[in-house]
């Protein structure tokens, strides 16, 4: 069985088939999904989601993306969810540096509060990280005192900076991008320490090989697991053992 730690399944492109993206997700051993928060324009239909659906569960925060002359406001709303119920994690939050950085200053304040409010839940922390690892890992490393959990997802950087996650005790989320032919990943990952890695799609992004370019779906997971498995020249069962108990283990399932 398979933990996918991250999918935004709630989202337009499965309006018309959720309930078939999740039989399938189902079909293919996996029996928990995780669903990061965007901002207050999803977070409806992503807690709809998971009343309909609750071996889906919700996480609150704001993506970086989001972030624009409004993301006080943002939190404000984020923050009187986390008043009103638990959450399995803060996030997606961090830093976005690849589209824009009219709104950089804003991306760090943003990260930062809600680093705090997974100290102060006692929660972990899902961190978004697209051409910011080393800026992401600074922030942390200002915050991590030996309480902080959380995990880099779509991890897509290089073996230092695996290394320096890990080393601060925060996981490493795996995607589609070990599958891709130059995503880099396959080079080293089988030197990154297995009790931090967790799997994830990210659906319905990145979606692996064979279905690299389409609409990504938890089902695909498997093809990840299975890369995976191949490098370690192990089993499929040892991979979804390994993974599913870190994921256990990091958002206290």
């Amino acid at each position: 069985m398979f933990i996918d730690t991250h999918a935004h399944i709630y989202a337009n492109t499965y309006k018309d088939d959720q309930e078939m993206m999740l039989k399938n997700a189902a079909a293919n051993g996996i029996n928990t999904i995780l669903m990061p928060a965007i901002d207050s324009e999803t977070h409806q239909a992503m807690l709809d989601t998971e009343a309909a659906h609750p071996w889906c569960l919700s996480m609150m925060g704001i993506h970086p993306c989001s972030v624009n002359e409004q993301f006080e406001e943002e939190l404000k709303i984020a923050e009187q969810y986390l008043e009103q119920r638990s959450f399995i994690a803060i996030g997606e939050t961090g830093l976005d540096f690849y589209w824009d950085l009219t709104h950089k200053e804003q991306q760090y304040i943003a990260f930062r509060r809600q680093i705090e409010w997974a100290l102060h839940y006692d929660v972990p922390v899902v961190i978004h990280s697209r051409n910011a690892n080393d800026e992401c890992i600074e922030v942390v490393r200002e915050y991590q005192k030996g309480k902080l959990k959380g995990v880099f997802h779509c991890f897509s950087g290089n073996l230092e900076q695996a290394k320096a996650i890990t080393d601060m005790g925060l996981y490493l989320g795996i995607g589609g991008v070990l599958t891709f032919k130059n995503g880099g990943l396959d080079k080293f990952i089988t030197d990154v320490d297995m009790s931090y890695v967790v799997l994830e799609t990210d659906a319905p992004y990145l979606a692996p090989v064979p279905y690299r370019g389409k609409r990504n779906e938890p089902a695909y997971l498997t093809h990840v697991a299975q890369k995976l498995a191949d490098l370690h020249e192990t089993s499929l069962q040892s991979i979804a053992h390994i993974t599913s108990t870190n994921a256990k283990k990091l958002f206290n399932l």
